[in-house]
């Protein structure tokens, strides 16, 4: 079957193996579950907060709120996209199989081999600045409730025993999974009504608009105030990050081919709005500003709900902040443990065999799971000596999954007319869109790279060029020595799919958890 095949009348099972791919995985999410794996991830309660104070001292009220507008929008050019393209090609592989399909052949190996790696790192990197964030704000609770002293060493024990819990609810399986991400969806809505109707309603003071929408702050060192607005756009789009999570989860998702890009493109416009009004809720309650910064929480939102709710109330609140930040976590590991899954089923990744194993019981991929939180945890090890490691996992989650989201874009902007379309496209909006996709990620790979505090030292330089040249790097050297002589080479995967037909043939049907 070619490429121009859409999948028409086929069923799930049937277009995978169109695709190449043997049904190995258990299908047994529904739309909405898809969907709330991506909303989960990128969490408002989670990526707003954690980064807050980021936003506070790097632009302050007026880029926090003007920025959220702006890269929500631009975002959800780029989810629009990608959704496209899922809908043509709905495998777990996603983002490194769309490169693949859609580039010149004689090139289409290689500009899948970097995607899918661009794809790693930014996975491995969300997933550590989720449950890192997660691990500070639950220090936060801990020093108000116990006296709990935050110290950076006991942030990544916590960190750590957070990723653990993770990989033992992924190794349960996919039904606990999709139990939790659809509890999560509501956790999420109702965690921000909660919270923004106690800020609306229970302080006797509240910043005035002016303050919200125009209050410029610039605590970075740097003397340019345009750097600054544009270093604070950091805030908004590493919340926007995550949603490829739909395309990873479609080979488990029934009707995969739309509701795969329903889930991409309603995650970023659900989250855009629920990011807005927790963002007004919160800069509206602000109570003393250099309280808040220098909080001995470590923590600026749980500052700010202690001033502006009291103890009592501010202390409950923070504890549904820190519920949804662990089931962004969950879903953050569930997402990237899947990418690991479908990279190394192609053999892209050291020691891949043991990588794409499935459990035989909940037919998950258990060795890839772990592989995942492992890899977080030891990108979040550089906190232990660089205060401003945090926002260089940020930063490294936006440039990683954002160059892997518009590879695909670029080469499907160049196809043209000669994409063949799924059954949910953008008809003649596709190329606009897409254009203005690749321009917008253009502009924040190098942006996010730069240094994001002066003066510049070994405390505050930001590591995610290193990071990123590291993995690019070793990509690049394994693909020159040896890579670009198999890796989706179709002899290779034609004895890929025997081997897959045979091992799925000889597994025993799942048990039901």
């Amino acid at each position: 079957m070619t490429d121009d095949a859409r999948g028409s009348g086929l069923s799930d099972e049937e277009r995978l193996a169109q695709l190449g791919y043997t049904q190995t995985l258990a299908r047994r999410m529904s739309a909405f579950s898809n969907y709330a794996v991506s909303f989960t991830i990128i969490s408002v309660l989670s990526g707003c907060l954690t980064l807050y104070a980021f936003g506070l001292n790097t632009g302050g009220p007026a880029v926090i709120t003007w920025g959220w507008v702006a890269v929500g929008l631009m975002t959800l050019f780029v989810g629009l996209s990608m959704a496209e393209i899922c809908s043509a090609y709905p495998t777990s592989a996603g983002l490194y199989f769309w490169a693949h399909r859609l580039a010149p052949p004689r090139s289409a190996a290689a500009w899948a081999w970097f995607t899918g790696w661009f794809n790693v790192l930014g996975q491995v990197a969300v997933t550590a600045g989720i449950d890192f964030g997660a691990a500070s704000f639950l220090g936060a609770y801990l020093n108000l409730q116990f006296g709990f002293e935050v110290t950076p060493g006991r942030t990544v024990l916590l960190f750590a025993a957070i990723l653990v819990l993770h990989g033992l609810l992924n190794t349960f399986g996919v039904r606990i999974v999709a139990l939790l991400n659809s509890i999560s969806v509501w956790w999420h809505v109702l965690g921000v009504a909660v919270i923004v109707g106690a800020l609306t309603f229970s302080p006797d003071h509240h910043r005035p608009a002016s303050f919200v929408f125009g209050e410029f702050v610039n605590n970075t060192g740097w003397g340019s105030g345009f750097y600054v607005v544009l270093l604070g756009l950091l805030m908004a789009q590493y919340t926007f990050t995550g949603y490829d999570a739909s395309a990873h989860m479609t080979e488990e998702t029934h009707d995969a081919a739309t509701a795969g890009p329903k889930g991409i493109v309603r995650s970023i416009w659900t989250s855009w709005i629920a990011g807005f009004v927790l963002l007004l809720g919160f800069t509206f309650a602000i109570q003393s500003y250099d309280g808040a910064l220098d909080s001995p929480t470590g923590a600026p939102p749980a500052q700010i709900l202690l001033d502006a709710l009291g103890a009592t109330a501010g202390k409950l609140l923070l504890l549904v902040v820190i519920g949804a930040q662990l089931f962004c976590g969950m879903a953050s590991v569930t997402a990237n443990s899947r990418m690991i899954y479908a990279f190394s089923r192609d053999g892209a990744l050291p020691f891949s065999h043991v990588w794409h194993t499935v459990s035989p019981r909940t037919r998950t991929p258990v060795a890839a799971v772990w592989l995942a939180a492992i890899a977080a945890l030891a990108l979040g090890l550089p906190y232990l000596i660089n205060y401003t490691a945090y926002a260089a996992v940020t930063s490294i989650a936006v440039i990683g999954l954002y160059v892997a989201y518009v590879i695909p874009t670029l080469l499907r902007v160049r196809k043209g007319a000669a994409f063949a379309r799924g059954p949910w496209h953008l008809g003649r909006w596709s190329q606009v869109i897409g254009v203005v996709a690749v321009v917008w990620v253009g502009v924040i790979t190098v942006l996010f790279m730069l240094p994001q505090v002066s003066p510049v030292t070994w405390e505050t330089f930001n590591y995610a060029p290193v990071a990123v040249l590291v993995v690019l790097g070793f990509a690049a050297a394994w693909w020159l020595a040896s890579a670009r002589h198999w890796f989706l080479d179709p002899d290779h995967e034609r004895t890929r799919a025997r081997e897959a037909s045979r091992r799925a043939a000889a597994a025993p049907e799942p048990a039901d958890p």
